[in-house]
């Protein structure tokens, strides 16, 4: 269900009402959690199934590292343990060998999920060895989650209960996206190699015979997801204990398509109860989705036909056209993307929540670290949180800071796709953090280069790593770059309204961060450019498209 279509229309004339009905009740936060499922459920609702089990084991798994204690801390049980120790003259106390650390009632609970957890591993087990055939793969990969589970329940240690998040959360995106890039490649090695080995392909996996597919938003929900279970193992937020509140907040329908990615501390407190009623969230909420709408309708696809046109033919084109279907590309993912947040935003704000900021000018950054400051801001700190830091972040030294940063960009440029092209693209940028991040940090770079020219350069460098992003191959990316450089230079036949309409927007965000922001701000200039963005959509927008990032 697209923000620009008129089914998603229909759902909000229903679910805004709906809402605000319920204000008075409890049934409020429920009704945005079936509207949330059978928002994703539209596109296909056996996908839906992924949801919610991913949202029910982590709150599961959060519940069971609540009852162990953090490493070091002593229990009252450990206290008790120790003074029958004592009393007994013993090496270990009874009570401590039986709970592994834990209090008595905290190790009930742990001895009900060892039954629980043990008794379905083994009748996965059975059902993997003698249950339908379509059936077999799932049931195993079920048998080491569960069996995680039992050694999680018998030790009493979080740390298993947030490998076995992690593994989950992992071994889901990694199938679904992953899965057919790994088979392909590795069947090409063994072909090459003369090994008499091919792999099947993952859909012979799926159970029932399902479509192998890639669930929309997956990269997004499982890392919202994951994030709230590691950070409740580090201390940073409190456990939830409303399931419905916390299956809101995994599945909350405004962002979870393409995000932005919340973090549990900033979107959960806002579940808690319901939102002021003010008329700032409709003007503001009118907004923002007002302007979304422009980036997509009006100005990313209207883009797409010159860069499909470009892109989807290469060869046929010189060194002038490939240029701007680069710069064009640039510009139609920024519009697309943060055109969806835009949107995101905006249906939230309208039912009284706030989302985070997700894009801040990229295209103003003045150094490759600043633009991914602003850049997919709520992916950029997630990288940045649990894979920069975790790795080391900037301690050890040079040497490993560099590996960290290089380590974290590769990775998330693997994150976007299984594409060898999003792999060049991650090590692109890595490659110009690594070169540039000591530069960015002196004087001279801060204070005697006009900002003007480090813009353009930061700019440049990121149009050439987006040829990468946007072939359909990586032999049509070399090519692509082979041809800038080589090919001749004749007319790149590219509108001159997409010129001009990239070039009033750039000027906009050069204003916006300048000393004219404050006119930019004014209640009568932002009325009169809302009136001419209705006036363009309804006289010159082209048609809808999915979104560029639902693919990921």
């Amino acid at each position: 269900m697209l923000f620009h279509t008129w089914p998603f229309l229909v759902f909000m004339l229903v679910v805004l009402p709906g809402f605000y009905a319920l204000r008075k009740t409890r049934l409020w936060l429920p009704w945005l959690t079936a509207a949330s499922y059978f928002f994703y459920g539209w596109w296909n609702p056996y996908y839906l199934l992924l949801v919610v089990y991913s949202t029910l084991l982590d709150f599961c798994l959060v519940a069971l590292m609540d009852h162990c204690p953090r490493t070091g801390q002593k229990t009252d049980g450990q206290g008790r343990g120790e003074a029958e120790n004592h009393k007994l003259g013993k090496g270990k106390g009874i009570f401590e060998f039986m709970s592994f650390g834990c209090s008595e009632s905290r190790w009930g609970v742990l001895k009900v999920a060892f039954a629980i957890s043990s008794t379905s591993t083994v009748g996965c087990v059975a059902m993997a060895l003698f249950g339908l055939p379509t059936l077999r793969p799932t049931m195993v990969v079920m048998s080491l989650i569960l069996l995680l589970m039992a050694l999680g329940a018998l030790y009493g240690s979080r740390r298993i209960w947030l490998l076995i998040s992690v593994v989950n959360n992992l071994a889901l995106l990694l199938f679904f996206k992953y899965a057919r890039f790994v088979m392909e490649n590795l069947n090409t090695v063994f072909s090459s190699l003369h090994v008499p080995v091919k792999l099947s392909d993952p859909s012979t996996l799926m159970p029932f015979g399902f479509e192998y597919l890639l669930p929309v938003g997956i990269s997004f929900f499982t890392f919202q997801s994951l994030s709230y279970t590691i950070d409740f193992y580090l201390g940073n937020v409190p456990r939830e204990r409303n399931f419905v509140r916390f299956a809101t907040f995994v599945c909350f329908f405004p962002q979870l398509m393409a995000g932005p990615i919340e973090r549990a501390k900033h979107l959960l407190p806002q579940f808690h109860k319901f939102p002021p009623v003010r008329l700032q969230n409709f003007t503001d909420g009118a907004s923002l989705f007002l302007v979304g709408l422009f980036k997509k309708l009006a100005l990313a696809n209207y883009l797409s036909f010159y860069v499909e046109r470009v892109y989807d033919n290469p060869k046929a084109f010189d060194a002038p056209a490939l240029i701007l279907a680069t710069f064009a590309f640039a510009w139609q993912i920024f519009f697309d993307f943060s055109g969806y947040t835009d949107m995101a935003r905006g249906v939230a704000k309208l039912m009284g929540f706030n989302l985070i900021l997700n894009f801040n000018n990229p295209y103003l950054a003045t150094g490759l670290g600043d633009f991914w400051s602003r850049w997919h801001i709520g992916l950029s700190s997630w990288f940045r949180d649990y894979v920069y830091i975790p790795l080391g972040g900037n301690r050890g030294g040079a040497l490993k800071t560099y590996r960290n940063l290089f380590l974290t960009f590769l990775i998330s440029g693997i994150w976007h796709g299984a594409n060898w092209t999003f792999v060049i693209w991650g090590a692109l940028h890595a490659a110009g953090i690594l070169i540039t991040r000591e530069l960015e940090r002196s004087e001279f770079y801060r204070e005697r280069i006009p900002r003007l020219i480090k813009q353009v350069g930061v700019f440049s460098f990121v149009c050439f790593a987006w040829i990468f992003f946007r072939a359909n191959s990586l032999s049509d990316a070399l090519l692509i770059v082979n041809r800038i450089f080589t090919a001749a230079w004749h007319n790149p036949q590219m509108p001159a309204l997409m010129l001009l309409l990239v070039a009033l927007i750039w000027l906009y965000q050069f204003c916006y961060e300048s000393r004219f922001r404050t006119i930019l701000q004014n209640g009568a200039v932002r009325v009169g450019v809302a009136i001419l963005m209705v006036l363009y959509l309804c006289l010159c927008a082209s048609g809808g498209g999915a979104f560029i990032y639902f693919q990921f």
